[in-house]
């Protein structure tokens, strides 16, 4: 083939930038094989397929670059400079592909594989080690990528194909998601330990409307379940504070700057007191989350089951 072609000239007719990659893919191996025995023949019998259909690939492929990749010397080829230079782009693009290949095999290994789970703040803790521990028994090599963060975080992460499932509160009702309650989590109205009501041991809600309030920052699931229990006790919170942690909440209760409702601790903290709200019952939700018709690997299918087996003990804690 000539050199004084422009590239124009040379590509096929249903060729254009946008799309000669589409093109070109497919016979990137073919062009490596070629350039690796420099002999069409040998190539074909290497790759199983007949000498006929790599040479038509090879002349498509040059057609389609613009470009000659081989001197042809009868039936022995030698790469040209323009051929080296796309042989080195080619060998780490297919390269790349074989990574990529053995990449998504191992995630999906039975026995190995990897689960991307996400979960709240509030479960890391305890919850959540305890029940990647239990797991582990029977499946000890499958591996985890964790994320903690707050729940419309995890949905739109789950959405995003990041997440393979995610553990939530409230348990989300959206058309995309398939959604399984799987606990409940009593919450406690937590008041510093000098406070007017650190006596008792139940409490109104309705008696705490003139306290000021720390709570989490609007989006979180707790905080939409704090506004609507106080809505549901007759008064709309006063707030002094908005974070992201309960800890951090429940430091900030025992130093006095307002009290909070929040699930219990992992470990007792001192200086506040817990107090068990009896009305309106004060409770949130848990539950696993997944994308609607995305299907499962095999280490993914055995975690959904295995939190699914959990179903009302998840948390497994005092009232």
């Amino acid at each position: 083939m000539a050199h004084n072609h422009s590239s124009r000239e040379w590509l096929s007719p249903n060729s254009n930038e946008e799309d000669i990659g589409l093109l070109l893919a497919p016979r990137l191996a073919y062009f490596a094989a070629v350039a690796r025995h420099e002999h069409v023949t040998r190539a074909a019998h290497d790759l199983g397929v007949p000498q006929s259909t790599l040479s038509r690939a090879m002349v498509r492929l040059e057609r389609d670059l613009g470009v000659s990749l081989f001197a042809r010397k009868g039936r022995t080829l030698s790469l040209t400079p323009a051929g080296r230079t796309f042989l080195a782009s080619a060998e780490r693009a297919l390269g790349e592909v074989e990574r990529a290949t053995d990449a998504v095999r191992a995630d999906a290994d039975p026995s190995a594989g990897r689960v991307a789970f996400g979960f709240l703040h509030t479960m890391g803790s305890e919850t959540v080690p305890g029940l990647i521990r239990a797991f582990r028994v029977d499946h000890p090599k499958v591996r985890f990528t964790l994320v903690q963060n707050y729940g419309e975080a995890m949905i739109e992460r789950l959405r995003a194909g990041d997440l393979d499932l995610c553990l939530t509160s409230p348990v989300p009702d959206a058309p995309d998601l398939v959604a399984r309650r799987l606990d409940e989590q009593r919450l406690r109205l937590v008041v510093p330990d000098d406070h007017r009501l650190a006596g008792r041991k139940r409490v109104r809600l309705a008696e705490a409307a003139d306290e000021t309030f720390v709570t989490l920052e609007p989006g979180y699931g707790l905080r939409r379940i704090t506004d609507a229990l106080c809505a549901e006790a007759g008064f709309a919170p006063r707030i002094a504070f908005e974070g992201e942690e309960a800890e951090t909440l429940r430091g900030l209760v025992a130093a006095g700057l307002g009290v909070a409702l929040l699930p219990p601790p992992a470990v007792a903290r001192p200086g506040v007191v817990e107090l068990t709200v009896t009305a309106p019952r004060a409770a949130r939700e848990i539950g696993v989350a997944w994308l609607d018709g995305h299907p499962d690997t095999p280490p993914v299918a055995a975690f959904k089951r295995f939190l699914l087996s959990r179903r009302g003990r998840l948390l497994n804690e005092p009232e």
